[in-house]
């Protein structure tokens, strides 16, 4: 099985590894990793005292909202979702071939 691995501009050899999922129970909704992305691969959504996500954010049963992944097929296995995020909530594996 082939791995995909990169170089750095050092010429040392780097394995992305890609977000898979986010934590929503630690997830504090505070935008960090939102705001470090720049591939468009997240979404702040708001969720209902019952953990159901809610489409309409005017509606008085928001609870909290939360951070999730809108465009995994954007991510470019960088990490700084996680580097950045206080809450350790983000899990990421190398690409499965």
């Amino acid at each position: 099985m082939a791995v995909l691995t990169g170089l750095t501009f050092g010429g040392k050899t780097w394995t992305p590894k890609f977000v898979k999922a986010i934590d929503q129970e630690k997830c504090i909704g505070c935008g960090r990793c939102f705001k470090i992305c720049g591939h468009n691969v997240l979404a702040l959504k708001a969720m209902n005292e019952e953990g159901e996500f809610v489409e309409d954010e005017d509606d008085d049963e928001i609870e909290k909202k939360v951070m999730t992944i809108a465009n995994a097929d954007n991510c470019v296995g960088c990490e700084a979702c996680a580097k950045i995020c206080s809450k350790n909530c983000y899990t990421h594996a190398e690409l499965d071939q």
